[in-house]
């Protein structure tokens, strides 16, 4: 048996302090991700809200409008994989605030907009700070949370904020267009990174898990083209229609280079997105669960906005006080999700069940109709679509980048992002032009002079998408079932990567 030297007791007390500081911190640490990424999420759809007062104070036309939210999503689309790669490359503390501190300069800028390309341009900074902020605000907690337990309900409240913040964003969107000015929707972003600037300087370690790895500049340039490309190719299908090469040419080159990126990745020395990361069937699986929910919520958010302004009369701020009881319901199933059926039942039951509830939520909101009341044709709606989609978001998010060695974090944190990226654009470019043909179609067999007539051919608009998002939410049910594995997951306590703070 060795000797015992004078020199245990003061190492082993040591390290017993350094564990028990680490534990302290890691709980303000999440709170201070949480706000960051809050600040990315809410950019989402806070503006939205904004543009018809932005529109008339700018004096853009309506064939421009679209470019201030698709300016944000191109960026943000085909930069994140790199952002993802300068944080295990470079170190996710100074990537998390230099994501930050541009995220907000770019936010002031914006709201200091004296004009339509002003504003683009700026929007345009905040998409590309904001895909160096969420993978690192995203591998910061995975490699912060280490423990089973402490790391679900950490997810669980990340995977929260993920689903409900584009609610959020309605809401505090409304409420500053109303009372302040549309500007403030982007000035606010400045007091938020301040709190998370100070947050992250002092909380956070800086550590490089990839230091010695190399950035993969061919990789780089092959999937933020083909990234660019679709999500551009999705967005001109909202403004031109699918057989404008501006549709299909571009969604045909960003399937040709995402191809080519995944060729070149077998072969590159470093590759920028391991392939491994991609091929365990848990992960692959909750990466499509992703992209799937983001096609999907799109129908709740924009078009049942839509029906709550224009045909019930709701002001922005009340129409973003009517998503709060589906934040509530999200927030409430994502604990429960993460923290108690997930490490019971696993995720091929935790993940199709809550498709399955938000499948029925959104056929029971095809009920909808020009007389109808929120009471009772909006609002149990919302509270079983929050339901479904507070099992699936967190759940898929924690095995998404579950069990990913240390030095690959940042990147998995930008796959999951992207997939919720990519999954929005293409449920905005489907819903608004199946929305629309719907629409069209009605219009064609009835007198369209009529107001009652144009009132309801906006219903058929809306319940056609809310089918379609009920479709995309049957469609993950049955994905997630087939391929998930059966059991609880057990890569979470044997594949946690260490702790450095």
């Amino acid at each position: 048996m060795p000797q015992k030297t004078l020199t245990d007791g003061p190492r082993t007390g040591a390290l017993a302090k350094a564990h028990a500081d680490a534990s302290a911190k890691r709980w303000w640490i999440l709170a201070i991700i949480a706000v960051a990424q809050l600040m990315v999420v809410l950019d989402a759809t806070i503006v939205n809200i904004a543009l018809p007062s932005a529109q008339a104070d700018l004096g853009f036309s309506d064939g421009s409008r679209q470019w201030i939210v698709t300016a944000y999503a191109l960026a943000f689309a085909s930069l994140l994989l790199l952002g993802g790669r300068i944080a295990d490359l470079f170190g996710r503390k100074p990537a998390f605030l230099v994501g930050v501190v541009g995220f907000a300069a770019a936010s002031a800028l914006g709201g200091a907009a004296n004009g339509f390309t002003m504003l683009v341009v700026a929007r345009a900074l905040q998409g590309a700070f904001g895909a160096l902020l969420a993978p690192a605000a995203l591998s910061l907690l995975n490699t912060t949370f280490t423990d089973a337990r402490e790391r679900a309900r950490a997810f669980s409240v990340y995977g929260a904020i993920a689903g409900a913040g584009g609610a959020v964003g309605l809401l505090l969107g409304g409420v500053l267009t109303d009372a302040l000015d549309w500007r403030w929707t982007l000035y606010v972003n400045v007091a938020i990174a301040v709190v998370a600037f100070v947050g992250g300087w002092v909380l956070l370690g800086d550590h490089r898990d990839a230091a010695n790895a190399k950035l993969d500049v061919p990789g780089t340039v092959l999937v933020a083209s083909g990234l660019f490309s679709l999500v551009y190719g999705f967005s001109n299908a909202e403004t031109h229609d699918w057989g404008s090469p501006l549709t299909w040419g571009f969604l045909i080159a960003g399937g040709l280079l995402l191809a080519a990126f995944a060729w070149w990745q077998t072969r590159a020395a470093h590759p920028l997105l391991p392939l491994r990361i991609l091929l365990d069937r848990d992960r692959g699986a909750s990466f499509l669960a992703v992209l799937i929910t983001g096609a999907g919520m799109f129908g709740v958010f924009l078009f049942l906005t839509y029906y709550l302004q224009l045909n019930l009369g709701f002001s922005p701020t009340k129409t973003g006080v009517a998503f709060l009881p589906m934040v509530g319901a999200l927030m409430v199933t994502a604990q429960l999700g993460s923290t108690v059926l997930m490490p019971r039942i696993g995720p091929k039951a935790v993940i199709p069940l809550g498709f399955a509830i938000a499948t029925a939520g959104m056929a029971w909101l095809t009920g909808i109709g020009v007389g109808s009341h929120y009471a009772s044709a909006v609002l149990p709606q919302l509270i079983v679509i929050g339901v479904g989609l507070g099992l699936v978001m967190p759940t898929a998010m924690q095995l998404a980048t579950g069990g990913v060695a240390a030095e690959d974090a940042g990147v998995a944190s930008a796959t999951v992002n992207a997939m919720q990226q990519v999954g929005g654009s293409i449920g905005t470019a489907l819903l608004n032009t199946l929305a629309a043909s719907a629409a069209t179609d009605y219009l064609s067999g009835h007198n369209p002079a009529s107001k009652l007539v144009q009132a309801q051919a906006t219903i058929e608009s809306y319940t056609t998408a809310f089918w379609w998002s009920a479709g995309f939410f049957a469609a993950g049910t049955v994905i997630a079932f087939l391929l998930h594995r059966r059991g609880v997951p057990t890569q979470d306590a044997e594949a946690a990567p260490v702790v450095h703070m």
